[in-house]
Formats: C-alpha cells, sequence, structure tokens
C-alpha cells in the first residue's frame, strides 16, 4: 500500500480519533470512555507515520486538541480559530506539504564541511562561491553554512512568506527569496544544502544531476540520497550524519 503523503496520514488519524470520539460519546455518554478509545485508536494509527517524530505527532494530536478544546473554546471567538488556520497555512503552505516541515540545522552541524569541500582558494574558506540553502526556513542552515564559509555568497530559497520574511531579518549578510527550490535553478550554485525529507532525496538528485556544474556538491544533513554514492560523510556535532555528493554523482 503507497504510504500517504505526509501530514495526510496526520490529518486522517486526528479525524479518526475525533470521529471515534464523537461515536462512543453519543453511544454511552461517557466523556472518560470516550476519550480512552479515541486515544487508544490514536496509537494504533502510530503505523501510518514513517518517522518516530511523525508517529508522536500522530499520537499527540488527539489528547492536544483536546485540552485546546476544555482550556480555549468557550472563550475563543470563531474568527481567532480562522486566523490561526489562515496563519498555518501562510507559514506551510499546501504547495510545500510535500517538503520537510520547519526542522532547524543545528549549529555546529555543518562545522567539519570545509574539511571535505574545497570551496574557493585553500585557506579562504569559500571566497567567491555561491552557496544555496534550498528551503531555508528560518535560517537556521544560513547560520551554519556561515560558520562554515564565512567567506562565501549564501542565498537562501523558501516556500513560505512569513518565514522567509523572518529569515531576512535573522541574516540580512544572505541574499533571501520566496520561491520553490524544485522550480528555482540550481546551476550557479557551488554548493546546494537541504535539510528535507527521505521521500524528497530522489526528487533532489534527479534535480541536482541535471542542473548542478561538474565540481558543483549536493550536501544533505541527516537523510541519505541513496540513489548515487556519497563522497563522504561525517556526524555532525549532535550525531546526525551530513552526507556530501559532488557532481556528476555516481549513480548506484
Amino acid at each position: 500500500m503507497k504510504i500517504l503523503t505526509w501530514p495526510l496520514p496526520a490529518l486522517l488519524a486526528w479525524g479518526m480519533s475525533w470521529g471515534l470520539f464523537s461515536l462512543l460519546l453519543s453511544l454511552f455518554g461517557s466523556n472518560e470512555w470516550a476519550l480512552l478509545g479515541a486515544t487508544v485508536l490514536s496509537v494504533v494509527l502510530t503505523t501510518l507515520g514513517t518517522t518516530l517524530w511523525r508517529r508522536f505527532l500522530i499520537v499527540v494530536g488527539f489528547p492536544l486538541s483536546q485540552l485546546l478544546l476544555i482550556q480555549a473554546s468557550w472563550t475563543l471567538p470563531p474568527l481567532a480559530w480562522l486566523g490561526l488556520v489562515i496563519l498555518i497555512a501562510l507559514v506551510y503552505p499546501l504547495n510545500a506539504w510535500s517538503d520537510a516541515p520547519l526542522f532547524p540545522t543545528p549549529s555546529k552541524a555543518l562545522i567539519e564541511l570545509p574539511l571535505h569541500i574545497q570551496l574557493g582558494e585553500p585557506g579562504q574558506l569559500g571566497v567567491g562561491a555561491k552557496i544555496l540553502d534550498a528551503g531555508c526556513g528560518l535560517g537556521d542552515g544560513l547560520k551554519a553554512l556561515r560558520g562554515a564559509y564565512p567567506n562565501s555568497k549564501l542565498f537562501g530559497l523558501e516556500m513560505s512568506w512569513p518565514l522567509r520574511f523572518f529569515c531576512a531579518l535573522r541574516c540580512p549578510w544572505a541574499n533571501i527569496r520566496q520561491g520553490n527550490i524544485w522550480l528555482a535553478d540550481w546551476s550557479s550554485y557551488n554548493l546546494v544544502y537541504m535539510f528535507q525529507r527521505p521521500e524528497s532525496m530522489p526528487k533532489a538528485v534527479e534535480k541536482a544531476a541535471a542542473e548542478l556544474k561538474p565540481g558543483a556538491w549536493l550536501v544533505s544533513l541527516e537523510f541519505e540520497a541513496r540513489l548515487i554514492t556519497p563522497d563522504a560523510v561525517v556526524c555532525g556535532a549532535d550525531g546526525r550524519p551530513v552526507w556530501m555528493y559532488r557532481a556528476p554523482f555516481k549513480f548506484n
């Protein structure tokens, strides 16, 4: 069975839990038993999640929504709930659901990149090099890249308008644009950095193979591009692997 694109599994699980809660409440009139039954269903539906973090989100979604309902539903006006939904849609637009959610890059995760990838003249840490953070979020990846290559030209591309705005405030030394990383042209960059998701990596490999010039690099935090052979891999400061691939790639 094909796995649904995230976050559809979470939405499905939360909706089914709420449906069971409403059914049990109408049948037995017991809020406690309805809560218990719906929570148990949430635990069962964690099988829809492909990672530990996603399974956690599935299982806590229904209890958390119950808590929020108890605490705020009687005092928060309907327009406020609508505003919250609109804000979420702006921060995480529907056409970005196939990409990674907002997971910041640890500050020291990329500090060892210059030991394996030389950009610019020796000892100058990226002078003249152009580096793209594809899906830059709030700018944590750009800050980590700046720590590794302080003399390079840094670019960020982010689908979400609000995230792009705050990223530009946090990283005034970088060129931040709003746009789709899959439609942008990667050919002018010496290095493209990504902290995406496993499902995105085949797409990233296809695009990088078609657009990156020989000698340019694709770097992925945590998630391996299994279609190609890495030229180097290291563990960052927090233990996450950093995968490095040099174009033209060696396909497995």
